[in-house]
């Protein structure tokens, strides 16, 4: 199995940037179809951006032209750049992986998780 840890999180101001990391071990992430999630208090878990296995991207509405995914396979490490950073996107974030050809938006479709990174925006 795959284990992933998050990292790249941290306090930003409202219209600022950061990259998350997600870098994996135990497998190569170029087996996988990855994904970000994300969860602020009181919500539910919901997709924000996945890769699949062959590089095709998808990306929730609300981050459309804002975030980037990308998979480095060699590093076996996936990245999200988040810019122009709203309050709202403040929750913790999480790497996940599924070992699917094909990105998902269901969280349930995901096996492996990493513990996620606090992304704090100020307004």
């Amino acid at each position: 199995q795959v284990q992933l840890v998050e990292s790249g999180g941290g306090l930003v101001q409202a219209g600022g940037s950061l990259r998350l990391s997600c870098a994996a071990s135990g497998r190569t992430l170029a087996g996988y179809a990855m994904g970000w999630f994300r969860q602020a208090p009181g919500e539910e878990r919901e997709f924000v951006v996945g890769i699949s296995r062959s590089g095709v991207t998808y990306y929730a509405d609300f981050v459309k032209g804002r975030f980037t995914i990308s998979r480095d396979n060699a590093k076996n490490t996936v990245y999200l750049q988040m810019n122009s950073l709203k309050a709202e996107d403040t929750a913790v974030y999480y790497c996940a992986s599924r070992s699917s050809a094909l990105v998902d938006r269901s969280p349930a479709s995901y096996a492996y998780w990493g513990q996620g990174t606090q992304v704090t925006v100020s307004s």
